[in-house]
């Protein structure tokens, strides 16, 4: 019976880099002679550059647009070629096999308008806004060479806008992990742009860009309107998600600060589009919060503070008059928490010997802000929560684990009994298969099977596993995180195998590298990744602080671990090989056991 080609398109995220796969399910299962498993057979891009990985039989040349390429010896290969704009032809050849791949690259450029107009959706902001009166807004167009722009802002304002000769462009974050992250000066021809300020308050309607090229003048109107904001009439956002999501900016590509508690109040000073301004200057959605009128600013005094505890926890109360925001800054042997909008007339700390804290400092560093610096007993943290009962702030700090409770026996039979550790299998289900191999091999299966086998090991030494997948099952970022709220796991471990993005060299890249985001997951980073690479012999590929989903858990030291780039032809040998997935396996399972007796 013949069996039909199926075809799946899917989405995988490698280290938040997002890659298109075409995979050929039958390829997967009984591989052809000559096989491609990506790109796809049309694949576009804007990198200047595309690795293709893909397998052949060991005898015989495999042939690109006539020319012979390397192969590993399992007949693996992974070459990169330069691209040209535009639409660039590959054929592999093997025998008398052939296939066929059209990668397009498309310019990342903006395309100057012809004429005395302004090129489309070039105007900004593009969005509503809102300001404090006397604040800078800044507006932006694309229009010919030569031209003169400004920007009329209400009835009685116009805001030059100059030409700008030239602009530092920063790569993408992704960009380091290719080393191709050095700042670009590009040329910014047709580029116009200028800041004006206004006292003005209300609706100031949308701004009129007007340019004029050889006395002929063009007006149109922006998409956005421009409100300038009353700060006697200041709105007030409570926070209504479980876990409010402070930025640095109003968009997703602006870094994370500290998660508002669900409750927290704050005045807004200023609006863009779908964000909310906060008068302790972060950004969060506008979906997250609810935005209404209050007589008076949300400020608070402090006063007394106590902590308790709770079970395998140390909980400080604070009472405040209202839920205010906060930050938190964790050091070597200190926790830093800063409550914002709030006045100090503190004399009363009660905090007996704790297994953690060894003394609380506090002090009111500047007018509304006042900071709470736990003195830490060991260089080790071990996890924190924030929540608000009612208006008092409960900060929740994790006691280190008692590993070496059982005595010295019980340590040489079962060194972690009385420990849990949550295992992460990365990806799975039908549509996130990950990366994949030369052979079609998806990251999720490769992830599962040695997440199963370091279960195995973890649990023969005495720990409790808490698995977020079991088997090839579609689990949601934010289920996985949730897993690792609930379980409280003394560590979390996510496994993962690499790639990259268009730009990198598949064929010279290899080994393991580690991913960690609150501090106290930096420690058992850098211990798991460099006792991998010395125990195992592997490449090292580094350490990175990184913002990923499953390493910004805050109760628990949270590791991401790239085992090895499935792209790269030799290493995924290593990654498929039996054998050395039980060493792989074995090798993480002594070094957590290492880690944690060296920090408790």
């Amino acid at each position: 019976m013949k069996i039909p080609v199926l075809f799946t398109l899917v989405t995988c995220f490698c280290l938040s880099i997002v890659c298109t796969i075409l995979v050929s399910v039958r390829a997967i299962a009984a591989q052809p002679k000559l096989f491609i498993a990506y790109p796809p057979p049309t694949h576009q891009t804007t990198a200047n550059k595309i690795f293709f990985i893909g397998t052949a039989p060991v005898s015989g040349p495999v042939l690109v647009n006539g020319q012979a390429i390397a192969r590993s010896a399992a007949g693996h290969f992974a070459p990169s070629f330069p691209l040209q704009i535009g639409a660039n032809q590959f054929t592999f050849r093997y025998g008398t096999q052939e296939i066929k791949r059209t990668v397009t690259r498309e310019t990342s450029g903006v395309t100057l308008p012809v004429g005395n107009t302004f090129a489309k959706d070039s105007l900004t902001p593009a969005v509503n806004i809102g300001r404090l009166p006397d604040e800078l807004i800044c507006f932006g167009a694309i229009a010919p060479p030569g031209a003169t722009v400004g920007v009329r802002l209400g009835t009685s304002q116009t805001v030059p806008l100059q030409p700008q000769a030239q602009f530092v462009e920063l790569p993408p974050n992704s960009a380091l992990l290719t080393q191709q992250n050095q700042p670009v000066t590009v040329s910014e021809a047709g580029f116009y742009r200028g800041c004006g300020r206004t006292v003005l308050i209300g609706d100031l309607g949308r701004p009129v860009f007007e340019l004029n090229l050889g006395g002929n003048t063009t007006r149109q109107l922006g998409t956005g309107n421009i409100q300038i904001l009353s700060p006697t009439q200041l709105e007030v956002a409570e926070v209504t998600a479980d876990i409010g999501t402070a930025r640095t900016g109003p968009s997703t590509d602006y870094s994370r600060l500290t998660p508002l508690p669900k409750g927290t109040l704050a005045s807004v000073t200023g609006y863009e589009g779908d964000w909310v301004r906060l008068d302790y200057g972060a950004w969060i959605k506008r979906q997250e919060v609810q935005v209404r009128r209050m007589a008076v600013p949300p400020t608070s005094l402090i006063r007394s503070v106590k902590a308790r505890s709770a079970g395998n926890w140390t909980e400080i109360v604070f009472p405040l008059q209202v839920p205010v925001p906060v930050t938190v800054q964790q050091g070597d042997r200190t926790f830093t928490l800063t409550l914002h909008n709030t006045t100090a007339q503190t004399d009363t700390v009660r905090l007996d010997d704790d297994p953690l804290i060894a003394r609380l400092d506090w002090q009111q560093n500047q007018p509304g802000q006042v900071q709470y610096t736990f003195n830490l007993k060991t260089t080790q943290q071990w996890g924190y929560t924030l929540r608000y009962e009612g208006t008092s702030l409960v900060l929740a700090l994790k006691h280190p684990p008692n590993v070496k409770s059982g005595g010295k026996n019980a340590i040489a039979a079962k060194p972690l009994a009385g420990t849990k550790i949550l295992l992460d299998p990365g990806h799975g289900g039908p549509e996130d298969l990950g990366s994949v191999g030369p052979t079609g091999l998806p990251e999720k299966a490769v992830a599962l099977k040695t997440s199963k086998l370091l279960r195995d090991e973890l649990i023969q030494r005495g720990a409790t596993v808490v698995m977020t997948r079991d088997k090839d099952a579609d689990v949601g970022l934010q289920d996985r995180v949730n897993l690792i709220a609930t379980s409280q796991p003394t560590l979390a471990l996510s496994i993962h195998y690499n790639a990259l993005p268009d730009s990198g060299d598949a064929i010279k890249t290899q080994g393991i590298s580690t991913f960690w985001y609150q501090t106290q997951g930096h420690s058992l980073a850098v211990f798991l990744h460099n006792y991998l690479v010395k125990t195992l012999k592997r490449s090292s590929y580094g350490v990175f602080w990184n913002n990923l989903a499953l390493t910004r858990p805050s109760t628990t030291p949270a590791v991401l671990l790239e085992l090895g780039f499935m792209i790269n032809p030799n290493e995924y040998e290593w990654i498929v090989n039996g054998t050395e997935q039980k060493k792989l396996a074995r090798a993480i399972a002594d070094g957590v056991t290492a880690w944690l007796y060296s920090r408790s």
